[in-house]
């Protein structure tokens, strides 16, 4: 058989799946890029599939292709952004470690637009028990695990007890943090993070 013959039965159709693919895949990172600017922009309730359709320029079924809800969406945006996050740095010192973990989460909180959706997704959690479920075993618990890092080192490093309870003692080092941004809105400059590291150091003394 010619050429003629072979193109006509394979290329075409091999070049039609990889630019659907393609087009796709762009589709859907329109779709959560335009979730993402929607929700920091206008919060939760600001935020419908047809507004998200419109940002990101396709129809709204193309939307339903993928996702029941917008809280659905959402919580792929977001868990798309938080997953470039860094890991903890690991300077080989706890108090280098906390002191940089602890800006760095901060800025997250504070000025990122993930930290914006962040916000919009926990008060959405407090008033729907299900996506709150949801929210909690795809992000949060991840992010406790996280926080733990710094002490987790500091532990197989020798610096802290083996015996240390982390999870209490990690509340008590980032609390502080997620109390200032969702309730009382005061500031968490690196005056601050460095004072909540310095007060564990003298703790753990």
């Amino acid at each position: 058989m010619g050429p003629a013959g072979e193109n006509a039965t394979d290329r075409p159709v091999r070049a039609h799946r990889g630019n659907r693919h393609g087009r796709s895949e762009e589709a859907r990172q329109a779709i959560l890029e335009a979730a993402d600017d929607l929700l920091a922009e206008k919060g939760f309730a600001g935020v419908t599939m047809e507004g998200i359709a419109a940002r990101a320029g396709v129809a709204k079924q193309t939307i339903y292709r993928w996702w029941k809800a917008k809280t659905d969406v959402l919580m792929d945006a977001f868990l798309q952004d938080v997953a470039e996050e860094p890991t903890p740095p690991d300077h080989g010192d706890l108090a280098l470690d906390l002191r940089a973990y602890l800006r760095d989460l901060a800025l997250f909180l504070s000025q990122s637009d993930a930290g914006a959706v962040f916000k919009a997704l926990i008060a959405q959690a407090q008033h729907d028990p299900a996506f709150g479920a949801e929210f909690r075993a795809r992000y949060l618990d991840e992010q406790r695990r996280r926080d733990r890092v710094p002490l987790e080192r500091a532990v197989r490093r020798g610096q802290l007890p083996a015996g240390l309870d982390l999870a209490s003692e990690t509340d008590q080092l980032v609390g502080p943090l997620y109390y200032r941004v969702l309730v009382t809105n005061e500031p968490i400059d690196e005056q601050f993070t460095d004072r909540l590291a310095d007060a564990f150091l003298r703790r753990r003394r």
